[in-house]
């Protein structure tokens, strides 16, 4: 079973600036577990089947001209309806005046309430989107996460392998590190993952002989960077004669993490190879075949030789 993530209440409060109206106990306390976010209409009218309490309630403007033409009493009903689900908060948006029943039915059900200034849709955008990356599944792996000419590319292998080394010369030549040794990934849609690094080691980097360097403090700020998305995975083994290497780009191979698959490339390492250009060339590479070009199969076509002749060729050379 997948492991659920929470965040509390006081996070959230910071991040998107909402004001505090009642509060059952203390925000840091209040755990949200749902990536999700509700208008409850439905309550409001008197359904209540398939609702879900672990929800942040939104009630923008078409929930408040519902309630507002009510009686205070059936008003009182309807906010005790919601309230009695007990979600987690029920938040006011566009900054509208709260009203009586629901201030006191809060109170009475330990609901958290919260009022916002911004629009309902620019509210449930702006929610929606730090919880899914806040609660996204996630895991953490060993490697170093760099952004090479914007494409974020996971560099793994065994240790002392130079991963590291790798990664402070494409800071040299401009270009910026996320995580080194342990790059947490979180899977924030369906086709997206990102890296970042835990706190406790950010922009450090281990460098055998030298040791424990910070990125930051001797490049500069622009030399590092908090998330990136993962576009590439570059695997560094050592040289093996005996291993057939991919010498025309023409398999794609993949690597699975979090049920997404990412590009993936083998890079052998011996004396004399200049690691941080490969990966420069890999992640343009990427990126024009996300645009559609591939250098091998254009090759290929413009010698008249199909993929499966190409692949037949390469066999038997080995």
């Amino acid at each position: 079973m997948a492991k659920k993530f929470t965040i509390s209440l006081d996070r959230i409060i910071q991040e998107l600036g909402w004001e505090v109206m009642h509060l059952p106990q203390q925000a840091s306390e209040i755990l949200i577990a749902s990536k999700e976010v509700n208008r409850p209409g439905l309550v409001l009218n008197g359904y209540s089947l398939y609702f879900d309490a672990e929800r942040i309630q939104l009630l923008g403007k078409m929930e408040y001209a519902f309630l507002e033409k009510m009686i205070p009493e059936e008003r009182e009903e309807r906010v005790k309806l919601l309230c009695s689900l007990h979600p987690p908060a029920i938040v006011v948006t566009r900054g509208q005046p709260i009203f009586p029943e629901l201030q006191q039915q809060c109170e009475l059900n330990g609901v958290a309430l919260l009022s916002a200034k911004d629009a309902t849709s620019d509210c449930m955008a702006a929610i929606i989107g730090y919880l899914n990356v806040q609660l996204a599944p996630r895991i953490t792996r060993h490697g170093v996460l760099v952004e090479v000419y914007g494409e974020g590319i996971l560099i793994t292998g065994d240790s002392g392998i130079g991963k590291s080394e790798c990664a402070i010369e494409l800071v040299k030549r401009g270009h910026r590190l996320i995580a080194d040794d342990a790059v947490e990934i979180r899977r924030t849609s369906s086709k997206a993952l990102v890296g970042t690094a835990p706190d406790n080691i950010r922009y450090y980097v281990e460098l055998r002989g030298v040791g424990i360097v910070n990125v930051r403090r001797l490049f500069g700020m622009g030399a590092v960077k908090m998330t990136e998305k993962i576009d590439l995975v570059v695997q560094l083994e050592p040289w093996n004669p005996e291993t057939v290497y991919d010498r025309m780009g023409l398999e794609n191979e993949y690597m699975n993490i979090l049920g997404i698959d990412v590009p993936k490339m083998t890079i052998p390492v011996k004396p004399g190879r200049n690691l941080a250009i490969i990966l420069e060339v890999a992640a343009m590479n990427n990126r024009q075949k996300k645009l559609g070009y591939n250098a091998a199969q254009e090759l290929m076509h413009s010698l008249g030789m199909t993929t499966e002749e190409t692949n037949t060729d390469n066999a038997q050379a080995f």
